[in-house]
């Protein structure tokens, strides 16, 4: 009875022995492994945050001061990746302002005259924001040019009348985002453009006359295939033809009326018709002989 007695007790330590072997080993475990799945757990938390929070509340730590209308998701998206390094950790304090603003300033070339302030909540920004007047594709990528010839990069922007350059000969796959472009036949498209863009600035009733252009041709600039063609010419959006002529400038070398009269021209059928487009085949703003036509003239032409 005394031996049966002992076999039962020296059972029981081992099975003391085995539980708390076994729950040794569990602990261990789950001071290892637990962290480990704690933090992979955060890290496809805070990826899958990312994704799911809007762009407005992600970038809710960059606030832009007086920021233009056109500004789109897409936008801010880069703007805030600039900001942040795409991932650099933003900490509130005048380094982390300093940071923001040498990073914003690589932005594609969409902002100059960075100032970035820290308000303990976010950080304030301000910058000239520069709009997109044209558009240049390359072989390899697609830029736009402000009126100041400053490239940048390609956001797709809606709203906004931006003119496609054609006819382009020198290569275009050099152009650096930030830069000021110094390709003539691009400078002398945006140099038209702009003139356009600033009358168009003074219209403050109805659609400006450059929504109603799409492209302009600079295969002939500097009459490089024709000294007699225009040297540069826009086209409407249902491919109406107006003849500018020579570069902004150059006019007196070609016996063409001034820039000034060229846009005197066309601003006066703009407003009087009310719009480039209708049954106008060409309308002629270099010749000095030369009147704007009216609709009715290219069938009165024909009858002719």
């Amino acid at each position: 009875m005394v031996l049966k007695n002992n076999t039962i007790k020296k059972q029981k330590r081992k099975i003391d022995f085995a539980s708390f072997y076994w729950m040794r080993v569990l602990k261990v475990i789950s001071l290892t492994v637990m962290p480990c799945c704690l933090f992979f757990g955060f890290v496809y938390l805070d990826r899958y945050v990312k994704q799911a929070v809007p762009v407005a509340q992600r970038t809710g730590v960059l606030e832009l001061v007086l920021p233009p209308w056109w500004l789109n998701d897409a936008l801010k998206e880069k703007i805030y990746a600039a900001a942040t390094a795409n991932g650099e950790n933003l900490k509130l304090d005048e380094d982390a302002a300093e940071s923001v603003r040498q990073n914003l300033k690589k932005a594609g070339g969409w902002l100059d005259n960075v100032k970035v302030q820290t308000t303990g909540q976010t950080f304030r920004i301000w910058a000239k924001w520069r709009r997109p007047l044209a558009v240049i594709k390359t072989t390899k990528e697609t830029f736009y040019v402000d009126a100041d010839s400053c490239v940048m990069d390609y956001v797709e922007v809606q709203g906004l009348p931006i003119i496609k350059i054609e006819g382009i000969k020198e290569s275009a796959d050099s152009l650096q985002t930030g830069k000021i472009c110094r390709i003539d036949d691009i400078a002398a498209a945006v140099a038209v453009l702009e003139r356009l863009d600033k009358r168009d600035s003074l219209e403050l009733q109805g659609r400006g006359l450059l929504c109603e252009i799409t492209r302009i041709d600079v295969s002939n600039f500097n009459g490089r295939k024709s000294e007699k063609n225009p040297h540069i010419v826009l086209y409407a959006a249902d491919d109406t033809e107006i003849i500018w002529g020579a570069e902004v400038g150059k006019w007196y070398r070609h016996l063409e009326v001034t820039d000034e009269q060229k846009i005197a021209r066309l601003y006066s059928f703009f407003n009087e018709k009310g719009t480039l487009l209708g049954r106008i085949k060409t309308i002629n703003l270099r010749d000095p002989k030369e009147s704007v036509p009216l609709p009715i003239d290219k069938y009165l032409a024909r009858e002719n």
